[in-house]
């Protein structure tokens, strides 16, 4: 008769025990910490946006050299366009004051998110329609 049991021992447990204890470690958050997470969020997404405002510059003044066509024009007012989002989005964007209300502070933090990537997806649109222009109007190599 086999009476040995299979049990967990030792370092087998570890990661059983993990699972069950993480979803209690994320609800013992503070409030700051909820918050400071989102806002860290926005702010990445803000930086990772920001390093491509030189290429949206360069784009322009790329196809500013090229003749005006029915796909020239709209693609540099485009590119103002995404440009014009950016700025507006960073002259309006407010850290929260320690004396706001967590769930004020949250749901502003989660609006500036979806503006703050709404500005993204414009530009990196954008981005990608200039440089399909670009590349149909270089010259052929013979």
């Amino acid at each position: 008769m086999n009476t040995h049991r299979s049990t967990l021992s030792g370092w087998q447990a570890l990661p059983l025990l993990a699972l069950l204890l993480a979803p209690g470690c994320l609800q013992l958050q503070s409030d700051k910490e909820q918050q400071g997470f989102v806002e860290e969020k926005v702010l990445k997404r803000h930086d990772e946006l920001m390093a491509k405002m030189d290429e949206l510059y360069q784009l322009r003044q790329q196809l500013a050299k090229l003749p005006d066509s029915a796909a020239t024009a709209p693609r540099r007012r485009a590119l103002l366009a995404a440009d014009a989002g950016m700025m507006a989005w960073m002259h309006q964007y407010r850290k929260p004051a320690d004396t706001t209300r967590h769930e004020v502070a949250m749901a502003y933090l989660n609006r500036q998110f979806k503006r703050i990537d709404s500005v993204g997806v414009l530009m990196e649109r954008n981005i990608d329609s200039a440089r399909a222009e670009l590349t149909a109007a270089a010259p052929v190599a013979p």
